[in-house]
């Protein structure tokens, strides 16, 4: 029981084994990861016994880039019996109780890769949920209230409907949505489907109790690459007065809420208004990733912002070397400046080739 499991995005695989390579390394935990492309998820096995318990407790998960989830798992359960897959289950999570202090949950998902060939397994997993959850709490390892904020959520992991893995997350360093997707629905008045992209970045990088302190009426944004303005919507419809820079044409749909000014420029030449200050910087233009990273350091090192998110269009070819050596420049721009910040990048569900980045200068 000394193996890690990380879902993301299929076909960055890759870049998920090179991200928790690097992050057991600095925590002197060696191991190695099992690779298989286009498949969801990665399983990083330890060297050493139970440092995979501990690189769930001490690897920030909101640090990690490309993992969607992070959970201790078991060995793979293969060839389970249709008439009784619960009991070989039941058995792991008795040989993961043994090794862990394992602490009542509330929670269990019974998960698969986000990949097409994993989608048949949608129905099976949702009906099966019920008998295991059943099971689990005849064991006193499931019940109704809240788990603490230091407890466990279990996982079962399918990737065959014969085949599983058995494991768990920590609750305050986890996701918690179920296979680490948030569901979002697309507003049905958004000028675009990349809205949601940074509808799910204001989830995932800000707490819902500071969203009105840090989103608000009061405050300024510029939506740099703005058309034809699905990013720009999101801050009209958290009050913000929007400069929505671009050459194209915007939706009239927001003109109509007396919320934004369309400045019909270049995002690299645009500055903003003279002794006006401006909170939020937005940014989903597409452009080489090392220029976008240069532009918001300007930005920021030029005190012409506060807060910013924006995307950075990856290579196909060493895309997390090159999303490191962006967060190195901006990171080394911002300190030259002696710039108190705080910087968190994640590919986000709703994002294909890009991660998103978060900056608040503090």
């Amino acid at each position: 029981m000394n193996k890690l499991a990380l879902y993301c995005r299929p076909g960055f695989e890759k870049e998920v084994a090179a991200e928790i390579t690097d992050h057991a390394a600095d925590l002197g935990i060696f191991g190695f990861a099992r690779v298989q492309e286009h498949s969801g998820y990665v399983l990083f096995e330890c060297y050493q016994p139970n440092e995979a318990d501990r690189l769930a407790r001490e690897i920030p998960f909101n640090q990690l880039i490309f993992a969607r989830q992070m959970l201790v798992v078991s060995n793979l359960l293969e060839n389970l019996d249709p008439a009784d897959r619960i009991s070989p289950i039941i058995s792991a999570f008795e040989a993961l109780s043994a090794q862990v202090n394992f602490q009542p949950s509330s929670h269990l998902f019974v998960e698969m890769a986000d990949t097409n060939e994993s989608k048949s397994l949608s129905t099976f997993c949702r009906k099966f949920t019920v008998p295991l959850r059943q099971a689990l709490k005849k064991k006193g390892w499931l019940m109704a209230s809240t788990p603490q904020k230091s407890g466990l959520f279990l996982h079962c992991f399918f990737v065959k409907p014969n085949s599983c893995y058995v494991g768990y997350s920590y609750t305050n360093n986890h996701s918690e949505h179920f296979m680490g997707i948030p569901r979002l629905k697309f507003p049905a008045d958004a000028p675009s489907r990349s809205t949601l992209k940074l509808e799910e970045a204001i989830l995932t990088f800000i707490p819902r109790k500071d969203e009105e302190k840090c989103l608000n009426g009061n405050m300024v944004g510029v939506d740099l690459g703005a058309c034809p303005g699905g990013w720009t919507y999101q801050l009209v419809k958290r009050g913000l007065f929007v400069y929505a820079v671009d050459h194209g044409k915007m939706a009239e749909s927001l003109y109509e809420t007396g919320r934004i000014e369309h400045c019909a420029e270049d995002g690299f030449k645009f500055q903003p208004p003279k002794r006006k200050k401006v909170d939020w910087l937005v940014c989903d233009m597409v452009e080489q990733p090392s220029r976008i990273a240069n532009l918001i350091g300007k930005w920021l090192v030029n005190g012409w912002c506060r807060e910013t998110i924006f995307n950075l269009k990856l290579p196909m070819k060493k895309r997390y070397q090159e999303v490191m050596q962006c967060l190195e420049n901006l990171t080394e721009m911002l300190n030259k400046q002696n710039l108190s910040f705080e910087i968190q990048a994640k590919h986000l569900y709703h994002d294909r080739e890009e991660i998103t980045v978060h900056i608040v200068l503090k």
